[in-house]
């Protein structure tokens, strides 16, 4: 009895901690749900989301929750989400029917921001969980990973490589292992589980987003429908291209694990890359125990 209830603890701790690290994209969603029910306004929709988007990510910034080098991950996901976006509109993937003035070849700028809410969760989650890595390979990693980014545009002149692409992920982090801290105990989990998992949710999320009118799927224009199934799969491969700008932002020089600034921490963090013959690293997150 002891043991269940410890396991029902741990699994509340990180249920708690997960909704933290949603923290931003739960704003986000949530604000263009509520934009769809506003009265007529005198700026376009996607305008004012668009300083919505702005306002979340300075004052995420302003709270402590993201430092400095989070921020620039998170304008990275931004830049490449958007150039992203450019292209799948353009090729007819889905669309943003309505009208706005920062909006460009089809794209509101704002649309940027639901990559860079993927980017703020890995983030924050990389802080909070005080994540580490062994068994990493970051050049193969990040190789694949941009592979993945480009296959998303070529396939649509060439042949889609995407199931190459996940076996060659998969044979590229087999062995690399994700530790986390829950309270005082740490886990673990493979770092491709953990690729399946966020990108189920995030489906979960694009239901939702799409929902309430994000943007719109050619399917759904006449009416809302569930995302195809088929896009976990694409979510689960393009999360690599936001974790390996994570890993590559410098995430263990950032502030701890409580979320606050890293003048405010007791220990800075360090990330410690050792490679073998095997071109492996293990990366180890040392961050502040105080607020977890």
């Amino acid at each position: 009895m002891n043991t269940f209830k410890k396991g029902m603890c741990q699994l509340l701790r990180f249920a708690v901690l997960e909704a933290r690290c949603c923290a931003f994209a739960v704003a986000l969603v949530g604000g263009i749900a509520v934009s769809k029910l506003l009265p007529g306004l005198p700026v376009a929709r996607y305008d004012l989301l668009l300083l919505y988007g702005v306002g979340l990510t300075v004052l995420a910034w302003r709270l402590g929750w993201d430092s400095g080098r989070d921020v620039a991950v998170i304008a990275g996901c931004h830049a490449i989400g958007l150039l992203f976006e450019l292209v799948k509109v353009r090729m007819g993937s889905w669309s943003y029917p309505e009208d706005a003035l920062t909006k460009f070849g089809g794209v509101p700028l704002y649309g940027g921001f639901l990559y860079a809410a993927l980017g703020s969760y890995v983030c924050r989650a990389w802080h909070l969980l005080d994540l580490r890595l062994s068994g990493y390979r970051p050049r193969t990693t990040a190789v694949l990973a941009g592979a993945v980014y480009v296959n998303f545009f070529s396939h649509h002149w060439l042949p889609d490589a995407r199931w190459v692409l996940a076996a060659l992920l998969l044979a590229a982090t087999a062995g690399t292992w994700v530790r986390f801290r829950v309270g005082g105990s740490d886990h673990r989990m493979p770092l491709a589980l953990a690729f399946v998992l966020i990108g189920f949710f995030l489906w979960v999320a694009e239901n939702a987003a799409t929902y309430v009118g994000a943007w719109s799927y050619p399917d759904q224009l006449d009416g809302w429908q569930p995302v195809s199934l088929a896009k976990f799969g694409a979510w689960a491969l393009l999360v690599t291209v936001t974790f390996v700008l994570t890993v590559r932002g410098g995430q263990g020089h950032a502030h701890g694990a409580s979320g606050r600034n890293p003048r405010s921490a007791t220990r800075k963090n360090r990330t410690f890359f050792v490679r073998d013959r095997g071109h492996r690293a293990t990366v180890e997150i040392s961050c502040s125990r105080g607020s977890h």
